[in-house]
Formats: structure tokens, sequence, C-alpha cells
């Protein structure tokens, strides 16, 4: 195959391929949320609630599209290197698999992993009467259940959740904006997501009393077919480059507590010429001083 490199004619081309590039520091992963074509009511719901929560870092496909993800991957890798998403959720219903979601993320324009989900009961954003959290707004993430340390699937499905609802990286947190919690429990072979409003409330000291106030979405969703990459594959994309690897530091070392400490190399010191502050009883003798010269002493000055 021989790849034809073009210079882009206009600046704003230029841009677009500039934004494509490798980085060091990769931007914030977009996903794209996929209506298949036989998409009900209830799965066009679940798909419009996720992207409110997502928004504005997903892109929503209103038209249907007739694919199956677990047969053919052509035409969600062809839509990620459109869109230049690399998480997706596509939405499906039929009589043998009623209200499917399937959850997955891409790794250089290739499906990584996916994961089938059943969505058994749903409650939309419209259906809880309460105050929404504002657009953009980053998510607190929790997940309860042994079941997400213990097996595979559902170790690489929590991975796939952090990936798809984790949103910008931050490098500062304040009090106010952690107003937002999706909660996932993992019990009895099903799970849970729950949303919730985090609510400051008075306390009477300077750590406020916490509240939480469900807003939706809320899905009770079962675990169906998996599509999970090699071990080896999986290594390869959590590859970092060498750029982002912090240098390892000499004589440096900390202990249990966090403190530093470090090894100086000095040369021996001659501790008779050290500088010391002068001082009267510091001054040395007339004795100490003849005794240094070779023993002799000084003559004293005639007096006129």
């Amino acid at each position: 195959l021989i790849y034809c490199y073009r210079k882009p004619k206009t600046k704003r081309a230029k841009r677009f391929l500039e934004k494509r590039e490798p980085k060091l520091n990769e931007n914030t992963k977009n996903a794209m949320l996929i209506k298949g074509g036989n998409a009900n009511l209830t799965v066009t719901e679940v798909l419009k609630d996720i992207y409110a929560v997502k928004k504005p870092f997903a892109v929503l496909y209103k038209r249907k599209n007739i694919t199956r993800p677990f047969e053919d991957q052509t035409s969600l890798e062809f839509f990620s290197k459109k869109s230049d998403c690399s998480l997706f959720l596509f939405g499906s219903h039929n009589k043998k698999r009623p209200n499917n979601l399937i959850i997955g993320r891409m790794f250089d324009y290739h499906v990584l992993d996916m994961i089938e989900l059943g969505v058994e009961k749903f409650v939309s954003l419209k259906d809880i009467k309460n105050s929404k959290c504002p657009e953009g707004t980053k998510p607190m993430l929790i997940f309860a259940g042994d079941v997400f340390d213990v097996n595979e699937e559902y170790r690489r499905l929590k991975s796939l959740l952090i990936d798809f609802f984790r949103g910008p990286t931050v490098p500062n947190i304040r009090l106010a904006g952690l107003e937002y919690v999706l909660h996932f429990t993992a019990v009895d072979g099903k799970i849970y997501m729950r949303s919730y409003k985090v609510l400051l409330k008075k306390s009477g000291c300077k750590i406020p009393r916490i509240e939480l106030e469900e807003m939706g979405p809320s899905l009770d969703l079962v675990m169906r077919r998996t599509h999970l990459a090699s071990d080896d594959l999986y290594k390869l994309s959590l590859k970092q480059p060498k750029g982002l690897k912090p240098k390892k530091k000499k004589n440096i070392s900390h202990d249990v507590l966090g403190t530093t400490y470090g090894r100086i190399h000095m040369q021996k010191q001659d501790l008779s010429k050290l500088q010391t502050r002068k001082m009267k009883g510091l001054r040395k003798r007339p004795a100490e001083k003849s005794a240094e010269d070779g023993g002799a002493t000084p003559k004293k000055s005639k007096s006129a």
C-alpha cells in the first residue's frame, strides 16, 4: 500500500489535520451514539439521555443505521474515523435481544472491545422532576460490588465505563464543582446505574452536609455478549509514549509518610579552614599563633 500525503491548501484544513495528529497528552475522548435500524422508543430515549449526560463530548446520529457490530464492524470504524470518536454506544431492539445497548471503544480506528447490555428498566431525565446539572459537568464515578474486581468481563466493563463517562482531565478541583455522581452497582448478575445531584447543605461548620438527590437517567442493565481484546492488544493500547514517563531521579527516596529525603555527595572538608563568625572568644591567642609559625616569638616593637 502506498500512502500519499497531500499538504493542506487552506488554514482550516491545516488545523483539522493538526487536531488529529498524535499528541503526548491526548484530547478528551469523544463518543458517538448510533441508533440501529430497528431501535424502539426506549432505546432512542436512552441514547438521548446518555447524550445529554455526555455533552459536549458526544455526537448523536439521529438516522437509523442498519448494522450489527458483533458481525460486521466496518461501519462503526468508518463513523469513528469520520467523526474522530474513540467511544461508541449502539442501540437496537429485536425479539431475541430487546432493548439492546452495545458500548465499546476504538484503538487506532479499530474496535478494541465492546460489551452488549440489555435494558430491563429505564427512567429518563424527563420522568424525574428535579433540578439538573449544567452541561459539561464532570461526574464522580462510584462502583459498588466485588464482581467489578474479581470477574474479568466486569473488570473490563468498569474500565470501559470509566473511559466513557470520565470527561476532561482537570488540573484543579473546587468543592462547588463536585455536584454530579454516577453510581454503578453490580449484584446478582445485574448492573444498576443511578445518577445523583450533590446538594451542599449548611452544617454549622466549614464542612457542608451532603445530600444526594436522584436526577436521572436510571438504568437496570444485564450483561449479554462480550467482545474483548486479547491481552497483547490491550497491553499495546495502554502503552504510553516515552515523553510522558517520569524521569528517575537519583539519590531521592520517600518514607511511608511521604517525606522526601535526598542524598548529597560532598568532598571531605578541612574543619581547620572552616570560616566561622569572628567573635572575640574565638580569636587565637599569641601562644597558639607562635606554635603554628614554628615556635618563633614575635618581636616587640620599640616604643618611641
